[in-house]
């Protein structure tokens, strides 16, 4: 269902079976896992995180891995602020 290096490929799975007995499969709560960061990095105007992953890792898929490092769900919540500085982890971990 997810693609590999997605941020859920590791989370695990659960099934529910309703009135109809049709089972329904799902993936459970994905945590914040503690992520430590080697860099760092000042936003500037026009940023996007896809571009700033693109510029750290190669892979602009990767966004995902600076949102854990900062401990936020919303990407866009980390370039909300010119001169804001948000931790870069490494591409895996």
């Amino acid at each position: 269902m997810f693609f590999k290096g997605s941020r859920y490929q590791n989370v695990g799975e659960g099934e529910l079976t309703d009135i109809k007995l049709r089972v329904i499969k799902y993936k459970r709560i994905r945590f914040i896992p503690p992520t430590r960061a080697d860099w760092s990095y000042q936003v500037r105007q026009d940023d996007r995180l896809d571009l700033i992953a693109h510029q750290f890792f190669r892979d602009p898929e990767r966004f995902w891995r600076i949102c854990d490092a900062n401990r936020t769900l919303w990407p866009d919540d980390l370039l909300n602020e010119v001169g804001y500085t948000i931790l870069i982890p490494p591409s895996e971990g």
